[in-house]
């Protein structure tokens, strides 16, 4: 069976996490196919979104313990091939949905951080855990949840190893939204779907944009949005827009 099962409706896809007996871990296995997951998502042209959730009860408990341990006897191959398979999200084109359906621990907490959004069921916590085990946030942890939530909710995740059920994960801006389980599929889904409506190359190049400004000045941002602005003006679909708002208008 595959441990990660890809399904495709339209342009929405969802990849689920399958290896639910060991909660969804960051495993050798399921890493390598979960990025021959997105490799082949995104080699097609009829998919603007994907739904990233878990089977069974958790979302993704994080890496491989005997991976942990080689790298402690000085293999580090396991743990940088973990950074690769959450990484591999994080640089997909494609707009990316986490439903989280329970536990996102350790490195399974950045694989949900690295989504563009994130829901979260009822059954849904929130877990840095690295202290915990006596390991250094990697991956890019610590930025992710500073972006995300701010200096305070970072700290306490990172440092006093503060967990964040659902609600809280809402209120703390972790989680665009907290969902009755039997829910969360469909909210995101609906996001999902929302954002293919729209002409896949302008959903792309709109994701694209809102990385590339988080580094760029003010002034920078104003110009490359007037420069893509200006493009999509030139979208069939774009002018069609137009001309029946104006209708609509008069």
């Amino acid at each position: 069976m595959p441990l990660v099962q890809v399904d495709v409706d339209a342009a929405v896809a969802r990849v689920t996490l399958a290896d639910p007996a060991r909660r969804n871990i960051l495993s050798a296995a399921l890493v390598d196919e979960l990025i021959s997951a997105f490799d082949g998502l995104e080699a097609r042209d009829d998919v603007t979104a994907v739904v990233l959730t878990g089977a069974g009860r958790a979302f993704c408990a994080g890496a491989d313990l005997a991976d942990l341990l080689a790298a402690a006897e000085g293999d580090p191959a396991g743990v940088r091939r973990v950074y690769g398979g959450f990484d591999r999200v994080r640089r997909s084109p494609l707009v990316t949905i986490a439903a989280v359906n329970g536990p996102a621990v350790g490195a399974g907490l950045n694989l949900a951080l690295v989504c563009d959004v994130r829901v979260a069921g009822e059954s849904a916590w929130f877990d840095c855990r690295f202290p915990a085990i006596g390991l250094h946030p990697g991956g890019g942890h610590l930025r992710m949840l500073h972006e995300l939530l701010g200096p305070q909710t970072a700290a306490a995740m990172a440092l006093c190893r503060r967990r964040l059920d659902a609600a809280a994960a809402q209120a703390a801006g972790l989680v665009l939204e907290a969902t009755p389980d039997d829910e969360l599929l469909a909210v995101a889904d609906a996001l999902a779907r929302a954002a293919a409506a729209a002409p896949r190359e302008l959903v792309l190049l709109t994701k694209r944009s809102l990385h590339e400004e988080r580094s760029l000045t003010v002034e920078r941002a104003m110009a490359l949005e007037e420069e893509r602005q200006m493009w999509s003006l030139q979208l069939p679909s774009t002018a069609a827009g137009l001309r029946a708002a104006a209708r609509k208008a008069q």
